[in-house]
């Protein structure tokens, strides 16, 4: 019986040409076997999977092309604001799409599925893989995708990850739109998430000074320090649920209000979908401290 995991693995990829796994001594009658036992997933014609890829990436080859876009982020690990919908990206010259489910229909608008197509060239091609694209293209196509805010967020993740380095970003904003390419003066690998992006822009919205990562003796390092009076830090699910969590972060309030400075914590919901909340919140604590630091 094959070992069809050993035989991916050697070619450093999840989706399979019919040509490889021939050329890794299978026999066309142990591949119809695969498929009818369940061992392989034939995705399209000549395109083969193991059972265990997950349904966008399946779904994205189906149709004819990779996963793109926050989709592609999304299965690196990086920050992507809203990857419900399965981006896929196909040649501009691509014909013969078919249908994301196993029918083997042509794609249309009925049988789409939620698929959103992206008919662009691949500009980093050769770091691609035959399920997705590269890291760089996918941030390119978040650009044109998502809000800018949040396609910088995305950005910064991927720099802070070690991803992508700054000369891959030089060459991202230079296919960007001409609209667009001043993100890159705001970039800043930094932030430890995406909500500290944004977090970051609205601060930058107020026209107040900050400083990012600032450190104290007391209390350690915290996300931004706006006007030398506001502690600010993004408070997500992720690394502050918990009774333990909230006992931590309550006890570091207390040490920053011994110190004369007001924190705040706004959680994830309010920094990505409530943005203007946040923002008059912080320029009323920032208003409230300066005037108690005149009398």
């Amino acid at each position: 019986m094959r070992d069809w995991g050993e035989i991916f693995s050697l070619f450093g990829e999840v989706v399979l040409s019919r040509a490889d796994l021939l050329a890794a001594g299978v026999k066309p009658r142990e591949l119809t076997r695969a498929v009818k036992c369940g061992e392989l997933v034939r995705l399209r014609r000549d395109h083969y999977c193991l059972p265990g890829l997950e349904r966008p990436a399946q779904a994205a080859v189906r149709v004819g092309g990779k996963l793109g876009c926050v989709s592609a982020l999304k299965d690196y690990g990086v920050f992507a604001y809203d990857a419900r919908q399965t981006h896929v990206q196909v040649d501009p010259f691509a014909s013969r799409l078919r249908s994301p489910e196993p029918e083997w229909a042509r794609l249309t608008d009925v049988n789409r599925g939620g698929i959103e197509l992206h008919w662009l060239p691949e500009f980093a091609e050769h770091e691609s893989e035959a399920h997705r694209v590269s890291v760089m293209d996918a941030l390119f196509e978040s650009l044109h995708c998502q809000h800018p805010w949040h396609a910088l967020a995305s950005i910064d993740n991927a720099l802070h990850q070690g991803l992508i380095t700054r000369d891959d970003l030089d060459e991202v904003f230079w296919h960007a739109p001409r609209r667009l390419q001043g993100l890159q003066q705001l970039v800043d690998e930094r932030a430890e998430s995406g909500q500290e992006t944004v977090l970051r822009m609205i601060v930058r919205q107020t026209g107040l000074p900050y400083e990012l990562q600032v450190s104290f003796p007391e209390t350690g390092r915290v996300d931004m320090l706006v006007a030398g009076c506001l502690v600010l830090e993004a408070d997500s699910r992720a690394f502050h649920d918990g009774w333990e969590a909230h006992v931590r972060d309550r006890g570091r309030d207390l040490a920053f209000a011994a110190m004369g400075l007001a924190s705040l914590r706004p959680a994830y919901q309010h920094t990505m979908h409530r943005p203007a909340l946040v923002k008059s919140a912080i320029e009323g604590l920032v208003s409230s401290q300066l005037r108690f630091s005149r009398r």
